[in-house]
C-alpha cells in the first residue's frame, strides 16, 4: 500500500498549472513537497498567506510563517498576506480552482465527514465547510480504514457532516477513487493491492 508521501505525490498529480489550490491539516500539506517540476500552482491558506513554498528546512524556520495547521512553512517571492475575512472571501467567492482534504469518512455519494468527533474537543470546524461549498474541486487523502480496521468509505457517514455531495475523488493507501453516480469508480490501485483486498475492506459500493 501507499505510504503518506506516495499517497501525497498521487494528489499531487491532480495539479494542473496556473491553479489556485488549498490543502487541508495532515496528509494533504505533504503535497506542497510533490509539486511537479514545470507546474506553477498558487497555495492558498484560510489564516491569510497566498503562495506558500515548501516546508522549511531547518536553517529556513520562520515561527511568524505557518499554514492552517500552525506548521512552518516558507514563503515565495510573490507571496502575498492578509486578514482571515479576505482568505474567506477568495473560497466563498469560488476563487480557490481546487481543495485538497483530509477526513475521517466519505460515503459512496460524496459525502464528507472531517470536521469532529462527538465527544471530543473541538478547537472549531476551521474552513473545511467554507472549502467544500466554494471550491471547484474537493479531493480527499485519507487512510482506507481506521485503526480498527474498519472501512473510512461507507455507505453513509456516521459522523457530523462538513458537507453533503462534495467530494470528486479519494485518494487512500489502497488506491484512487472517484465520486460517480452508483458509488466509487475505482481508477487505480495502489502496487501490491488486488481488487479482493479492496472490495473487503471497503462498505461503500465499488464500481471496477
Amino acid at each position: 500500500m501507499w505510504n503518506r508521501n506516495q499517497m501525497a505525490e498521487v494528489a499531487a498529480k491532480e495539479l494542473k498549472d496556473g491553479m489556485y489550490v488549498n490543502l487541508g491539516i495532515g496528509i494533504p500539506t505533504l503535497v506542497s513537497n510533490f509539486i511537479p517540476e514545470g507546474i506553477d500552482v498558487t497555495l492558498q491558506s484560510e489564516n491569510g498567506m497566498l503562495g506558500m513554498g515548501p516546508f522549511p528546512t531547518e536553517n529556513q524556520v520562520d515561527a511568524d510563517l505557518i499554514n492552517a495547521g500552525k506548521q512552518t512553512v516558507t514563503e515565495l517571492p510573490r507571496t502575498s498576506y492578509f486578514n482571515s475575512a479576505d482568505s474567506f472571501s477568495m473560497i466563498r467567492g469560488g476563487h480557490i480552482d481546487m481543495a485538497i482534504l483530509g477526513a475521517m469518512e466519505v460515503s459512496e455519494n460524496g459525502d464528507l465527514a472531517n470536521w469532529m468527533i462527538p465527544g471530543k474537543l473541538v478547537k472549531g470546524m476551521g474552513g473545511a465547510m467554507d472549502l467544500v461549498a466554494g471550491v471547484k474541486r474537493v479531493v480527499v487523502i485519507m487512510d482506507h480504514s481506521n485503526k480498527h480496521g474498519e472501512s473510512k468509505l461507507l455507505k453513509d457517514c456516521t459522523l457530523p457532516l462538513t458537507g453533503k455531495s462534495v467530494v470528486d475523488r479519494v485518494i487512500t493507501n489502497m488506491g484512487i477513487f472517484d465520486v460517480v453516480a452508483g458509488g466509487l469508480k475505482i481508477v487505480e490501485l495502489a502496487a501490491g493491492v488486488s481488487l479482493d483486498n479492496v472490495k473487503v475492506i471497503t462498505e461503500a459500493k465499488l464500481i471496477d
